[in-house]
């Protein structure tokens, strides 16, 4: 059988980045694309009836500039089940920090380690505690990556259902060397083109076998109207200020586009409002999300050196994050918050020398934490 030709057809799209449409407008016939997904393989039936009306029913929850959090998602130590209590406080702690937005199933929050059924409980517990504290229109992006086409559109789903506004997916990169260029773009297109929410483009090469897509393909996909932001943990600034440019990003001073344009680590944030980005969609919010703010608001006020001498610390922190990964941040959350737990196995629990070693580095920024307003 010969290969399969991924590129895609011809269709109409809009021609101009503007992304400040609602997020549900008025009911349309079903894609070609929606058709073939639409039905559904994991969600329990009450979710898929009740898509039409959750989705009738909900409020509009804009993105705006600023500090976005992907949670963490927590375990009982014992048995490594959802603790849902430590999950939805934690969320609300983060909200008073001052945050913009929430992710749930990211990296940070162990996504490739939960069950379908978890996810939903994860962000559904997410959206009620935000929602008991008030704030209300607070967004949730929820990670929604998988390796093929359908399970994505499924998450999406799931992720509406669930209480989340916009989902943040992944290229897919098991088969990776068997993808075409235009493979990765006619993926991203069909999730847009089925998914009842939003989604941003997740350019993470170190997550999915070193896929790291460029700004002109970026670019392109900022077209589709479904496609509403982007967030590069590449760690590239020359491409986040070329598709910042070329999309008008909103910027927290211009209104632009309405694009998002997201850096993907709290050690570059200063870098990217220079350039023309959006903000920071950084782990390290969980352990500090008043500093990651405050960086953003001094920048945003004018005060430039006041921004770099924190961007300093914040950066100082962020390479504790980075390098102790999702059990170091636990391990700081549990020695300065007295929570956190530990991820789930296979991941290791850390040692006490470990624990030292994680509360050493992040000790300069939760100081400084503690002592924001």
């Amino acid at each position: 059988m010969a290969p399969r030709d991924c590129t895609p057809s011809p269709s109409p799209r809009t021609s101009t980045f503007q992304h400040d449409l609602p997020l549900h407008s008025t009911p349309r016939s079903l894609s070609v694309v929606e058709s073939i997904y639409s039905q559904s393989q994991y969600s329990e039936s009450s979710d898929s009836t009740a898509a039409s009306s959750v989705d009738d029913a909900r409020p509009l929850r804009s993105l705006r500039p600023g500090i976005y959090v992907p949670t963490v998602t927590f375990f009982e130590p014992d048995t490594e089940d959802l603790d849902l209590d430590i999950i939805s406080k934690h969320a609300v702690r983060l909200a008073k920090a001052g945050v913009a937005g929430l992710t749930t199933q990211g990296s940070n929050g162990e996504a490739v380690h939960l069950t379908h059924q978890e996810r939903k409980l994860v962000t559904k517990a997410t959206r009620n505690a935000l929602d008991s504290a008030g704030f209300h229109t607070m967004p949730i992006i929820v990670g929604c990556g998988s390796q093929s086409t359908r399970e994505t559109i499924e998450l999406c789903r799931e992720a509406m259902t669930s209480g989340g506004d916009y989902a943040l997916v992944l290229p897919p990169s098991y088969y990776k060397a068997m993808y075409k260029p235009e493979c990765l773009i006619e993926f991203f297109e069909e999730v847009a083109e089925a998914s009842p929410i939003p989604i941003l483009i997740y350019n993470y090469p170190g997550a999915v076998a070193g896929i790291d897509m460029d700004s002109d393909v970026i670019i392109k996909l900022a077209k589709h109207p479904n496609i509403v932001g982007c967030k590069l943990t590449c760690g590239n600034t020359g491409k986040l200020g070329r598709i910042a440019s070329s999309v008008d990003a909103v910027t927290p001073s211009e209104d632009g586009s309405g694009f998002m344009c997201m850096g993907g680590s709290a050690d570059f944030t200063l870098q990217t409002l220079v350039v023309g980005g959006s903000g920071i969609i950084c782990g390290l919010g969980n352990i500090a999300p008043k500093a990651c703010v405050k960086v953003i608001e001094l920048y945003a006020a004018g005060k430039t050196e006041e921004a770099k001498k924190l961007q300093v610390v914040v950066a100082h922190g962020d390479w504790a994050a980075i390098s102790g990964g999702i059990v170091g941040t636990k391990s700081a959350l549990e020695t300065y918050y007295g929570y956190g737990g530990f991820a789930r196995k296979p991941l290791p629990r850390p040692s006490e020398q470990d624990v030292m070693r994680y509360a050493s580095g992040f000790k300069e920024l939760v100081e400084l934490e503690k002592s924001l307003a």
